[in-house]
C-alpha cells in the first residue's frame, strides 16, 4: 500500500525535532553535527536569531497579498540584489526549480521579442542538475532524471563536462544560450575553473549566445563570494538562485540584465508565491549579514581550514577517500567505498552530509560553522571511516 507521503525519497530513519546553529537534535534526543545544511539551504545555520526576529515580525504584519500589488520587502530586495550584482533586475521564486523554468522562458522570450524565435537553442553539460521540473529535466538531460517522463522539452543540446572541443563545435550564432553551474553540486562537487568559465563568457560574446549561470547551490556566500562567478570576474547574463538566499525559507530569484530580460513584459511570466512579503523579509535578512565582505572573508579563512583537515582525512583513510574537492564551504570527498556507506557511518557517528555523483559526498556546511565544528566534524567523519574500515 502505498504510503500517505508519495515515496519519492529513501530517506534516512532520521527525524529531527529542533536545530540549533550547526547542529539537529532527533526525535530521541541524539545531536547530530549537519554538514548538510538542508542541501546547502541553511546558510546561516538552524533557527538563526536575526533570521527568527525577521520572520516573526513579518508574520505578525503581513503574509501574503499576491503579485496584484507593489510588495515593499520585494522591491527592498530586488534593489540590494541589483546593487550586489550584475544584474538590473530580479523575479522572485519560491524555488531554484521554478528559477530554472524562468530562465528558459526567458532565454526564448529574448530571441523571440529581437526577432529571432527560431534561435531556440540551449547547451548545457553532463552531470548537471537544474530542479525536476519537465523544463528543468530536459536541460539536464541525464536519464535517471528523465526516464519515463517523455516526451521532453525539446531545443537543448548536451555536451561532456569539460570538453572544450565539443562546446566550440556545438555554439555558434544559431544557440540562445549556454546554461551551466560554475560548481555542480549534485553532479559531484565539479568546479568549472575561472578560466573555462571566461572562455565561456567570450565564446557566448561571440557568438551572441545568453550565458546563463545555475548558482542554486553554490551562490549565495558558499565559495566565499557572494556568487561563484565573482572569482572569475564575468558578467553573466542571466543567474539562477535559491537555496541559500531564503536561510531556510521557501525562496529563489532569477537576476538578469535588462537587455537579457526585455522581452519579459507585462503578463509573460507570473507567480502566486513568488517574492512574497515572508520570505522577502527574511531574504532581506539574509542578503544582509551574508553579503557583508567581513562575513565572506571569515568564509574563506573557514573553508581554508576546513579543506585543510580534510585533505588530512583522506590521507589517514586511503581506503574509505580518494580525494578533496569544491571551493570555499562547498565541498566534497570522493570515496572509494560507496558514497551512500559513507553517509550511513556518518549517521551512525552523529555527522550529516549529502551524498552527490561520481561517488562524492558533499559537505555544504551553515557558514556560521565555527572552527570548534569544524574539528568536531573532521572527528566524527574519522569515526565514521575507522568504522567502514572495521565493517
Amino acid at each position: 500500500m502505498i504510503p500517505p507521503v508519495l515515496p519519492t525519497y529513501a530517506r534516512a530513519p532520521l527525524t529531527f525535532v529542533r536545530g540549533e546553529g550547526a547542529w539537529l537534535v532527533e526525535a530521541d534526543g541524539r545531536r547530530f553535527l549537519d554538514l548538510g545544511a538542508g542541501i546547502a539551504v541553511n546558510a546561516l545555520g538552524h533557527a538563526h536569531p536575526a533570521l527568527v526576529a525577521a520572520l516573526t515580525e513579518q508574520a505578525g504584519r503581513l503574509w501574503h497579498v499576491s503579485n496584484l500589488y507593489r510588495i515593499a520587502e520585494q522591491e527592498q530586495l530586488a534593489e540590494k540584489l541589483v546593487a550586489a550584482t550584475f544584474a538590473d533586475t530580479v523575479f522572485f521564486t519560491n524555488s531554484g526549480t521554478e528559477a530554472a523554468e524562468l530562465a528558459i522562458k526567458m532565454v526564448r522570450k529574448h530571441w523571440s521579442a529581437k526577432g529571432d524565435p527560431g534561435r531556440t537553442e540551449i547547451v548545457a553539460f553532463e552531470g548537471s542538475f537544474h530542479g525536476r521540473s519537465t523544463g528543468a529535466i530536459a536541460a539536464a538531460g541525464a536519464e535517471k532524471l528523465v526516464k519515463g517522463f517523455g516526451p521532453l522539452m525539446p531545443g537543448f543540446v548536451h555536451l561532456p563536462w569539460g570538453d572544450h572541443g565539443a562546446l566550440k563545435a556545438a555554439v555558434s550564432d544559431r544557440t540562445a544560450a549556454v546554461l551551466i553551474e560554475p560548481i555542480q553540486g549534485e553532479g559531484g562537487i565539479r568546479a568549472l575553473p575561472d578560466a573555462c568559465l571566461k572562455g565561456l563568457r567570450a565564446l557566448c560574446d561571440e557568438t551572441g549566445a545568453l550565458l546563463v549561470l545555475d548558482e542554486v547551490q553554490c551562490g549565495m556566500g558558499r565559495t566565499g563570494r557572494l556568487f561563484a562567478h565573482d572569482w572569475a570576474g564575468v558578467r553573466p547574463d542571466i543567474v539562477m538562485v535559491a537555496k541559500g538566499i531564503g536561510g531556510g525559507f521557501p525562496l529563489g530569484a532569477v537576476l538578469a540584465t535588462e537587455a537579457a530580460a526585455s522581452g519579459m513584459t507585462v503578463g509573460t511570466h507570473g507567480s502566486t508565491y513568488g517574492g512574497n512579503p515572508l520570505a522577502c523579509a527574511v531574504g532581506l535578512k539574509v542578503m544582509e549579514l551574508v553579503a557583508d565582505e567581513d562575513f565572506l572573508a571569515e568564509v574563506r579563512r573557514k573553508a581554508g581550514l576546513m579543506r585543510q583537515r580534510l585533505e588530512g582525512l583522506v590521507a589517514a583513510h586511503p581506503g574509505v577517500f580518494e580525494a578533496v574537492r569544491g571551493q570555499g564551504l562547498m565541498l566534497g570527498l570522493k570515496c572509494a567505498r560507496p558514497n551512500a556507506d559513507v553517509v550511513a557511518a556518518g549517521h551512525a557517528e552523529g555527522v550529516l552530509t549529502v551524498p552527490g555523483g561520481d561517488n562524492v559526498i558533499r559537505l555544504l556546511p551553515p557558514l556560521t560553522l565555527t572552527e570548534a565544528e569544524i574539528a568536531e566534524g573532521i572527528v566524527r567523519l574519522d569515526r565514521a571511516a575507522a568504522r567502514l574500515e572495521a565493517a
